[in-house]
């Protein structure tokens, strides 16, 4: 074991696993090197979540180990960072006394103030003043790297946490936004995803500079030697003609929009104060679709929102049914502290009635996704390698330009990109056999 020594676990989201590597960065940048385990490391770190209870379930069996592993050894330093934490602020250390320091999003930086200090004493962090998109980073694939455009969010929405753990909308500087995806370029990203909590509204808050989210799309994409670019995710409310016009115009934009719908009723959606109605969602589908005909379209449903009727649910089904989308990610509503919808208390779906009508809509997913996928069998379709395939050691697996898992017979490294025949599909993944390097066709 290195003298200092580190393990992170990172829960949740794409920027929360921006987050890590950042943090990575940091503590490699101090002297730290990675431990194989949180049982042999000097400092363990948490990267947490708060956006589904499944993730603070897991949460709880994290720090219940870590503790046994301080008591063992008293010199081993606990941190928790990312939302979780935010959202409890020095709760932290009433719930949980034997972690030594907590920090927010907004103030990963912090973490190094922590373990160069002289005087270690339990410490928060928790003001809304840095983007750890300004600090070094360990990137965790070298082929695939995310980029933090903004952070924060200005909706309102009132089953979500996110704006009391990351803040109020800032985004980065349009030039050094450039200068970063250059930077990954140059060390060997062929794909780039821009992250954000609402992508498609950054540059709003840029003045007297203010850049357009399309017209960063559009410079990014003119980095040479940049080969797919992607984006997660839009607020439907906000896609807008000029963004989907980029996915027509701009060659490394992916074709694939990941399009958060959470609910299928207009009802539902005032409640949620999503903005947008059940038609104005569908008329943003149609317009994507007008223009990128084989479009991937993904999407997150949450089901048993307080007040959700049968007839709301009947209303999500027949959406899903009619947009068929390519995967939609499916979540039981789980109220979230400090926000509107965890103050309800009329009308609260019961658990079996929401997990019965859960079970329902997968069923439906799963059909229209596999329906969907079948269009590619046949196909020549590019796949960026990643690795062996998990089902199968003995083939490859990457992901396609519309974002669809494929696993594959062939010879690649990972970081190639291979045309890839479709010989099956699922619901979930595509298969079938490397014919040559995409670069081979160029």
């Amino acid at each position: 074991m290195a003298a200092d020594s580190y393990h992170l676990t990172t829960f949740g989201c794409q920027m929360n696993e921006h987050d890590s590597e950042r943090i990575d960065g940091l503590l490699e940048s101090l002297g730290y090197e990675p431990a194989a385990s949180a049982g042999e490391a000097n400092l363990i770190v948490l990267n947490t979540c708060s956006i589904r209870e499944s993730a603070d379930r897991r949460l709880a069996t994290q720090l219940g180990n870590a503790k046994r592993f301080k008591a063992a050894r008293p010199g081993v330093t606990i941190a928790v960072g990312g939302c979780w934490a935010q959202s409890l602020k020095q709760e932290v250390f009433e719930r949980y006394p034997f972690v030594d320091v907590a920090f927010g999003p907004g103030q990963v930086d912090q973490l190094e103030q922590f373990l160069v200090s002289d005087s270690q004493k339990a410490q928060g962090f928790f003001e809304f003043d840095g983007f750890t998109g300004e600090l070094p980073m360990r990137a965790r694939q070298d082929a695939q790297a995310w980029m933090q455009i903004s952070v924060g969010c200005n909706q309102k929405c009132s089953y979500c946490i996110v704006p009391s753990t990351r803040g109020l909308e800032v985004s980065r500087p349009f030039a050094d936004l450039l200068a970063e995806a250059e930077t990954l370029v140059a060390r060997g990203a062929r794909e780039i995803t821009l992250l954000g909590p609402n992508v498609k509204s950054y540059g709003r808050d840029l003045r007297p500079l203010r850049h357009t989210f399309s017209e960063l799309l559009a410079a990014v994409d003119a980095v040479d030697g940049l080969e797919r670019l992607r984006y997660t995710s839009p607020h439907p409310q906000d896609m807008n003609l000029d963004v989907v016009s980029a996915h027509v115009e701009l060659e490394s934009l992916c074709e694939h929009i990941h399009l958060p719908l959470q609910s299928g009723s207009s009802n539902v959606l005032k409640a949620m104060r999503r903005t947008y109605n059940r038609d104005r969602y569908l008329a943003r589908v149609e317009m994507i679709r007008a223009a990128v005909p084989d479009i991937s379209l993904t999407t997150d449903i949450i089901v048993g929102f307080p007040g959700e009727t049968e007839a709301d649910f009947e209303q999500t089904l027949s959406i899903v049914d009619e947009v068929q989308f390519d995967a939609a990610y499916t979540f039981l509503f789980s109220p979230r502290r400090e926000t509107e919808a965890a103050k309800i208390e009329d009308g609260l779906v019961e658990p079996a009635v929401a997990s019965e009508r859960i079970g329902r809509l997968i069923e439906v997913v799963q059909s229209t996704a596999d329906a969907r996928a079948q269009r590619f069998v046949g196909r020549a379709v590019e796949v960026l390698v990643e690795g062996p395939s998990r089902t199968d050691p003995q083939r490859l697996r990457g992901r396609s330009r519309h974002n669809k898992p494929v696993n594959f017979d062939g010879i690649a490294q990972p970081g190639e990109l291979v045309l890839v025949e479709i010989e099956a599909a699922t619901s979930t993944s595509l298969s079938g056999h490397a014919t040559l390097l995409a670069s081979a066709q160029r």
